[in-house]
């Protein structure tokens, strides 16, 4: 079984490895903690390059848009590619490289996605979820823990990670 998630801090972040290969990332389901502070590794584990970008559903549909219409396609950043005004957070890799980033998760309720928007990756895929975890109370012996609370669910219902 998995330990605990204990949430990272700007003193100390939590590491995070993500990979990415044709056409879909793994873990799945990356799993964060509202607030929290997270070192990513984007590893391009792929032939092709990918990129990671964090964030709502605005967020994803908005670079779906500017790199489809980029111009030459990217990848990376180019003067064609119009960077949308909440970018989320945004990796790009070639293959076989490592990219880190610190990404301060936001403290919302919203749903966040990870998404490649190479032109078609998106389409064929390339999503993963991102599962906000909810802290355990500070009175219990799992403080400063992170549990998953199903959908419909609050958080001090919730099972502790496995």
């Amino acid at each position: 079984p998995t330990a605990p998630i204990r949430p990272g801090t700007a003193d100390s972040p939590r590491e995070l490895t993500i990979l990415g290969f044709e056409y879909q990332f793994a873990p799945s389901t990356i799993e964060v903690v509202p607030g929290e502070v997270v070192l990513i590794h984007f590893v391009n584990a792929g032939l092709a390059t990918h990129e990671l970008v964090l964030g709502d559903a605005g967020v994803q549909a908005s670079w779906e848009q500017a790199e489809a219409a980029a111009t030459p396609a990217p990848p990376g950043q180019t003067p064609g590619v119009a960077i949308p005004a909440d970018p989320g957070l945004r990796l790009v890799a070639r293959s076989g490289e490592r990219v880190d980033a610190i990404w301060h998760v936001p403290a919302t309720s919203n749903p966040i996605i990870a998404g490649c928007h190479i032109p078609g990756h998106w389409a064929k895929g390339m999503q993963a979820a991102v599962q906000l975890l909810a802290l355990a109370g500070a009175g219990s012996t799992g403080a400063g823990q992170a549990s998953v609370a199903a959908p419909g669910q609050s958080s001090s219902a919730a099972s502790s990670v496995p």
